[in-house]
């Protein structure tokens, strides 16, 4: 048994959680922020079979979109805010983690 956690952005995360349903696998969605940007995030949570691993990193990576943003240079999560001049980063995707699972029970 493993289980996959994939943050992926909260504009893919209806996408991606359909995708995974339609092809059975059960879906936990949780919100979570970002770092960097401190954007809205969704971590999804998948339990499933090894053998099933490579599919659903397929269909997540197939349903969650890299994309360009302009922010800030210079960024202060401080009192004192300010911009600077602003540069293109990357966001979007997915980031993925495939854990052992020791144990799993439904009760």
């Amino acid at each position: 048994m493993k289980l996959i956690l994939a943050i992926v952005s909260n504009d893919d995360s209806s996408k991606v959680s359909s995708a995974l349903t339609k092809q059975r696998f059960s879906v936990t969605r949780l919100a979570t922020t970002g770092g960097f940007l401190m954007s809205g995030n969704t971590t999804l949570l998948v339990g499933t079979e090894a053998e099933k691993v490579d599919t659903a990193i397929e269909i997540i990576a197939e349903n969650s979109k890299k994309r360009t943003k302009m922010v800030p240079s210079t960024a202060s999560f401080g009192a004192g805010m300010y911009a600077g001049t602003p540069v293109e980063v990357a966001i979007g995707g997915a980031t993925i983690f495939v854990l052992d699972v020791e144990q799993f029970k439904k009760v």
